[in-house]
């Protein structure tokens, strides 16, 4: 006999209808949602649906993450990373030191890298070309998880080429999927103020559609904890959704806590733990086509990260190692996190580990080597 929960929020028990109807929830049910003080209805609603997808697994990987430079021509108000060619504290990576950092002081075998950087001025389209080949060259077995929408949009403009030229030629050199970054929120009275510069919401979509066209995978994500109201969230998770309805291109999504320290907007204050955790709740009963969320250790710390695995989440990210962008912005947890690290979060949080490749086939491991089991 199935134990009915009782619900501090009266306005959930027609949610919780809808959630084991298996229905899809409406844009009114994602504000309510939003707006709940009752959380714990909220998780057991989206504990529901992450154990109906994926039973008592938790995954992880075992990635390095390589920002290749932080110059951008952008200006965002949300950036803590970016920085103009002339600022004596910017960096970019010659080839050789991409190549160096990938295969640098680690001993577990890496199962993807994760490329992402600012919009150089400089660097072509064929200088990023030439970086995939090389670590294709040398690292064959690594899935190479790379550039953002936004950076794609900027290297065609700078190209001259329409979105899917460059996409195929980015894929032709080894490029295997791509990150969610960039999405921010796409509502355009706050994306604006916090970002500008970069490609609207609507030419988001466009390119992860155009990428999804051509076979190429890809993350979703969305900046929550700024300027946005709940019916902007909603709005953004709604066109992820609309755009997964279409393509059925998006493996994963992951909500991004905004980190203010050292941007233009440190005034806003921090997002806290019942924020995150709502965020990603509220995700699991919206996106109900998007196979995985992702409870991202870098932004929530690993503690909210281990609790969101019975809200919601079904991924814990993975080693990273260096991460660059949210600790410019004031991020205090580590770098990165061993292997064991992440077995011990997820067992105790009564989840079974389950090491993933990016497509998230699990992988069989024997001390530095690996095998992907498809």
């Amino acid at each position: 006999m199935q134990l009915v929960p009782l619900f501090e929020d009266r306005r959930l028990a027609p949610i919780l209808e809808k959630v084991q109807q298996g229905e899809r929830l409406s844009f009114g049910d994602g504000v309510t949602l939003f707006r709940t003080p009752d959380i714990l209805g909220a998780g057991y609603m989206a504990n529901l649906v992450r154990e109906r997808l994926h039973g008592n697994a938790t995954y992880f990987n075992v990635n390095r993450h390589i920002n290749p430079t932080d110059v951008c021509v952008a200006s965002c108000r949300l950036c803590a990373f970016g920085k103009k060619a002339k600022d004596p504290k910017a960096y970019t990576m010659s080839l050789e030191q991409v190549w160096e950092t990938a295969g640098r002081g680690w001993t577990e075998a890496v199962t993807e890298f994760h490329i992402v950087g600012g919009l150089h001025p400089e660097l072509t389209l064929d200088w990023y070309c030439e970086m995939l080949r090389g670590l294709k060259a040398r690292f064959p077995e690594v899935h190479l998880k790379a550039f953002t929408m936004v950076e794609i949009a900027y290297l065609a403009q700078r190209s001259r080429l329409t979105i899917v030229d460059t996409l195929l030629r980015l894929r032709d050199a080894g490029m295997d999927s791509l990150p969610g970054g960039g999405a921010e929120i796409f509502i355009e009275r706050v994306r604006r103020i916090i970002c500008d510069h970069k490609i609207d919401g609507r030419q988001w979509l466009d390119v992860a559609r155009t990428a999804h066209q051509i076979g190429l995978k890809s993350n979703c994500t969305m900046l929550y904890g700024h300027l946005e109201t709940d019916e902007d969230r909603v709005d953004h998770l709604l066109k992820l959704r609309a755009l997964q309805d279409e393509t059925q291109g998006f493996v994963a999504y992951i909500p991004l806590a905004f980190h203010p320290d050292n941007t233009p907007l440190r005034h806003i204050p921090k997002t806290t733990g019942f924020d995150d955790i709502r965020n990603i709740a509220v995700a699991r009963l919206l996106l109900d086509n998007i196979p995985h969320i992702k409870a991202y250790w870098i932004m929530m710390t690993p503690k909210i990260a281990q609790i969101a695995q019975r809200f919601g989440a079904d991924d814990i990210d993975g080693t990273v190692v260096e991460e660059k962008i949210y600790h410019d912005a004031g991020a205090t947890t580590s770098q990165s996190l061993r292997r064991e690290e992440l077995f011990r979060l997820i067992q105790q949080a009564g989840r079974e580990p389950v090491e993933r490749d990016t497509l998230y086939r699990p992988v069989e491991r024997t001390q530095t080597t690996f095998t992907v089991l498809v």
